[in-house]
């Protein structure tokens, strides 16, 4: 009876759980329009992203109990378009001492691992088991599309009793005709590579690392996968990315990649053992993960990442809820006189939530700043894509979330630097943590002195991807929510803008 009590009061209280994440209304002042959060409570990390049956699949880390980290379960959503989320129960809730730690997710087609029914592939979700002394991998099943999940009789698949092992990414690699699994030995800065037939069974198959930059505190979240080269026809290559909790330029955590070969047993970087790349150089990008499963007619390499810093997240200023997801993006690789390096966009389906449009060629920075004040065009939420001529200027750019009384962030361009950046000292609530404030910055060449920004505004947040997505910068900000005034600016010199689109963008978010 204790048992039975026991067991109905845990899904009285998750189905309780579900009902309550329909109940904030997500107008609160610095909730996100367009990019996915919890409705309340605590989220970090995105796991097991995959595609089935028309559905995109997002869970993340989740704390059922409070807006802190703790309790650690997966979230679930799902959407037909990565931007309007629908959501579903926790999905993999703590349970019998042990957390559920970040993980990914495939699906099946072949039913390699027996779970299937009736045909149709099961999803599976790999994910760590976290206890207090030690970290190992389990699976778990669904066979209705991943609305109710089973954790396999044989868990955990690979068990361990290292305190830092964790974060299993799987996919299936054709040329070996197995499942690779990539984990991290986190402490060591190591990324550990399993094979396996049924995705039950496991072989070791080799490490990589430590490499890349140095020092940082430890690696999570590991991703690979193979892209092809943009502009070097019949050329592909493999990338591996990893997560520093400490350690990136802009300090905290952040997410770096290795470009090289993957032959199915081991991963071999192209990169000089001690350079580092970087997936974005804004200071609130985090466990970078990608889709698996997106059908081969679509062709895309989509990530999503955390948007937060694990120097401050714990105390950023939002309620009730707390984290948020990036856009996503889609990414590429292409040939640069520095070597062959990502170049990211952000999700095409972002213009179906395009309003109204304001439209300027070749003007000065000051007509510009004076038709967008003509036109009423300030707002909260903007997509806006410029080619700033820099002439003379020290300094050009945008001033976005801007209250005309010293409140704005910056999004500029240094050619003396050859620095693109994003300055947030004055953006708003910066004294909730003393390293929230600052100017992180990424190298960026300004071909005929011209610089191209596509930026995305949320009320929260800004997304800078520089000079056709060379260069990203994601940042979070907390300005008042009147702060919604923009424009181009520049300092120590002229500057004009040859070419701006800016469209205001709608809510994901349905009105009640």
């Amino acid at each position: 009876m204790q048992v039975l009590f026991r067991s109905a009061f845990i899904l009285f209280f998750f189905a309780a759980t579900a009902c309550a994440q329909a109940a904030p209304d997500y107008r609160e002042p610095q909730r996100p329009q367009f990019h996915f959060t919890p409705a309340k409570n605590w989220t970090n990390d995105p796991n097991g992203l995959v595609f089935f049956k028309g559905e995109y699949h997002l869970f993340y880390q989740y704390n059922p109990f409070g807006d802190t980290w703790g309790h650690m379960s997966w979230g679930h959503a799902v959407s037909n378009d990565m931007l309007h989320w629908k959501h579903l129960p926790v999905a993999l809730p703590e349970a019998d001492g042990i957390m559920m730690f970040s993980g990914s997710a495939v699906v099946d087609w072949n039913n390699t691992s027996g779970f299937g029914k009736g045909g149709e592939p099961p999803l599976i979700a790999v994910y760590t088991g976290h206890t207090a002394t030690h970290q190992h991998q389990s699976i778990a099943y669904s066979t209705d599309r991943g609305r109710t999940w089973t954790k396999y009789s044989g868990n955990p698949v690979i068990p361990s009793k290292r305190r830092h092992f964790r974060d299993p990414k799987v996919f299936w690699h054709e040329e070996s005709g197995q499942w690779i699994m990539l984990t991290v030995l986190a402490d060591e800065r190591k990324v550990r590579f399993f094979g396996s037939k049924n995705l039950k069974d496991w072989t070791r198959l080799s490490d990589f690392g430590p490499s890349g930059a140095f020092p940082v505190s430890n690696w999570e979240c590991p991703d690979l996968f193979e892209l092809p080269v943009e502009n070097a026809p019949g050329e592909s290559k493999w990338v591996l990315q990893v997560d520093s909790g400490n350690g990136h330029p802009a300090g905290g955590s952040g997410c770096q990649y290795f470009v090289g070969g993957f032959d199915g047993r081991r991963f071999r970087s192209d990169n000089p053992p001690e350079s580092a790349l970087w997936v974005d150089y804004g200071k609130d990008f985090y466990a970078g993960q990608s889709w698996s499963d997106v059908p081969a007619a679509d062709g895309r390499r989509l990530i999503l990442g955390w948007m937060n810093n694990w120097r401050y997240a714990r105390r950023i200023p939002t309620s009730p809820w707390r984290g948020a997801m990036t856009l996503p993006r889609e990414v590429s690789l292409r040939r640069y006189p520095e070597g062959i390096r990502l170049r990211q966009a952000p999700l095409r389906e972002a213009r179906k939530l395009r309003g109204e449009h304001l439209s300027l060629r070749d003007v000065s920075v000051e007509e510009a700043a004076s038709e967008i004040r003509e036109r009423n065009f300030d707002a909260d939420t903007l997509e806006i894509e410029v080619e700033i001529e820099l002439g003379g200027a020290a300094e050009a750019g945008l001033s976005v979330r801007a209250n005309g009384q010293g409140q704005r962030t910056l999004i500029g361009y240094s050619p003396a630097l050859g620095h693109l950046f994003v300055d947030r000292a004055a953006s708003g609530a910066t004294d909730f943590h003393d390293d929230f404030s600052g100017r992180h910055a990424a190298r960026l060449a300004a071909p005929e002195g011209k610089v191209k920004l596509h930026v995305f505004v949320d009320r929260s947040s800004v997304e800078v991807f520089g000079g056709d997505g060379r260069a990203t910068i994601t940042e979070r900000i907390f300005p008042d929510p009147p702060s919604q005034g923009w424009s181009p600016y520049a300092n120590g010199g002229a500057a004009r803008v040859a070419r701006l689109d800016a469209w205001k963008l709608r809510s994901v978010w349905p009105r009640r």
